[in-house]
């Protein structure tokens, strides 16, 4: 039996997505990241967006020193189906945090 491993692209290993966990963990993730990336993209949905605004004005304003700025903000929503069977509409938001 052979395990088949799946061959990630560079756009999907630079990615930071928000979740549950406390702030400061996506904090550490994303600087452990931007040591050896260009580029690094924070993903959010719902809820979960004003906390990935806040690991990111943590990293540019605490780490000034560094240099690390955003270099790109993206908004979109997808419609999805809920429990109860209607249609919501839900926001994602992506910001990428590059060194100068």
């Amino acid at each position: 039996m052979s395990k088949e491993t799946k061959s990630e692209t560079p756009e999907e290993r630079n990615v930071i997505f928000i979740g549950t966990k406390p702030i400061m963990t996506y904090v550490s993730a994303t600087l452990t990241q931007l040591s050896t990336r260009p580029t690094i993209t924070i993903k959010a949905r719902g809820k979960r967006i004003t906390q990935a605004v806040d690991v990111s004005q943590m990293i540019i304003k605490r780490m000034d020193t560094v240099g690390y700025v955003i270099s790109d903000v993206r908004i979109s929503s997808d419609s999805l189906t809920s429990q109860d069977g209607k249609q919501r509409n839900v926001s994602n938001m992506e910001i990428d945090i590059t060194k100068e």
